[in-house]
């Protein structure tokens, strides 16, 4: 298996990424997969792992850095804007498209935590795609609106948009808007805000698990505002006829979104659970992963067959 690494642009904005070849492959042209990462994540982390290991099982893939995240373009730093996440994965499908090494008819998405949400927009509104699948499905704007498990209260969101407000005039005035932070200091702060789930998320993204230098543990500000008017699960009836699966851990706090996808599905729709894993064990843990690309390697094989 090989990796190298490229960029392509998406609505003006240099998107890097990286290239993963099978080692040895015959001179056809492959089936490709485009795989996203998590909100704040970056290609080295959970989809870099993801797509190496569809590339050892005879994918070309490409797993990118999202507009304004990690190695690729675009300011504010760490924005979070749903229409241009969307937007990269088109482009990263176009970019595909015209890869000697690709078969242009025979692409599909992976998305995993906000990606999920984002993939499965993209492939609604895309028909190059032929057959979407997610890890740990998130919503980042249901996310910040009804926290991780659902059960948040709407004053909290209600803040956030007034913060939001307060760094838009602030940046107007020519002052440093700042930026939402995401994690605590510790790991048992991050306990006390969000219990398991958050202390899971603190450990891969902030501690020895998963920490990547480039991966920003920010959010921009306006971020929030752009959230409130977010709905990407909206255009999930549009993938149909095309097949749509998601790949849950069965002790997921979040599993509630995917499952409300699914409800919203027009055409064939599977829910895969992976006993024993939570949310963020789908995002490093092998004895997880590995059930997980068994599953995605039989479903983009069995949905992307040569015509």
């Amino acid at each position: 298996m090989s990796r190298t690494s490229v960029t392509f642009d998406s609505a003006g904005i240099t998107i890097a990424a990286h290239l993963y070849l099978p080692a040895n492959a015959a001179p056809v042209r492959l089936p490709a997969v485009v795989v996203g990462h998590p909100g704040t994540g970056v290609k080295e982390q959970t989809s870099g792992l993801y797509a190496g290991q569809l590339a050892e099982r005879g994918f070309a893939t490409l797993a990118f850095d999202a507009a304004y995240q990690g190695e690729s373009g675009g300011t504010p730093r760490g924005l979070e804007d749903p229409a241009q996440r969307i937007e990269d994965f088109k482009a990263a499908v176009s970019y595909l498209t015209a890869r000697d090494e690709v078969d242009a008819g025979r692409i599909g998405l992976l998305g995993v935590c906000a990606s999920g949400g984002y993939s499965l927009a993209a492939t609604a509104g895309d028909h190059r795609v032929r057959a979407v699948a997610t890890v740990s499905t998130a919503e980042p704007a249901r996310q910040f609106r009804y926290g991780a498990d659902g059960t948040q209260s709407p004053a909290v969101f209600q803040s956030l948009l007034d913060a939001s407000a307060q760094a838009r005039s602030a940046g107007a005035r020519g002052d440093d808007p700042g930026v939402m932070t995401m994690f605590p200091d510790t790991a048992e702060q991050a306990g006390a805000l969000g219990g398991a789930h958050g202390v899971e998320g603190w450990e891969y993204y902030c501690g020895a698990r998963g920490y990547h230098e480039r991966s920003a543990k920010f959010l921009a500000w306006e971020s929030i505002d752009k959230m409130a008017s977010s709905d990407v699960f909206y255009a999930v009836p549009l993938i149909a006829p095309r097949p749509m699966l998601q790949i849950l851990g069965e002790r997921a706090v979040t599993a509630w979104m995917g499952l409300e996808a699914h409800r919203r599905a027009a055409g064939p729709a599977e829910v895969h659970w992976i006993a024993g894993a939570s949310h963020v064990d789908m995002y490093d843990k092998q004895e997880y992963i590995g059930p997980a690309v068994d599953k995605l390697t039989e479903y983009f094989t069995e949905n992307m067959a040569a015509v």
